[in-house]
């Protein structure tokens, strides 16, 4: 989804939730997509299922190998689905395109721990 609104990238956050959200009644945690055909609902217990390497590659094109590439893609969007909310206390920190997104989210929430990353926003030369 973030892929999909990075045109809108200044005006969004990412939010750092804690470890500690696993540990509510009825999370689960997908090894894709939820909405995918593919999709495994593991307990949190199961994180070893999930491949990290592809959530966590900044690039999930295979240019020559089209069911990778789908594959791949829905790896990355791997989800972790907690039931009802979010405790406001396992909100531990945001991060933002740039300066300008960091000072109007921080205007809104003072206490923030805010961190710049650009290429979480696919802001490089490769997209």
């Amino acid at each position: 989804m973030l892929f999909k609104r990075r045109g809108e990238a200044p005006f969004l956050c990412v939010l750092a939730i804690s470890i500690k959200a696993l540990g509510i009644d009825g999370t689960v945690i997908t090894d894709c997509n939820a909405a995918s055909e593919w999709v495994r609902f593991l307990h949190p217990v199961q994180w070893r299922l999930v491949d990290f390497d592809d959530i966590l590659a900044a690039d999930w094109r295979h240019p020559n190998n089209q069911a990778h590439y789908y594959q791949h893609k829905s790896r990355k969007c791997a989800e972790v689905l907690v039931p009802h909310r979010v405790p406001p206390e396992l909100l531990i920190g945001a991060y933002v395109i740039d300066t300008a997104a960091r000072n109007r989210l921080l205007d809104q929430v003072p206490d923030m721990p805010v961190r710049i990353d650009p290429v979480m926003f696919f802001q490089s030369n490769s997209w």
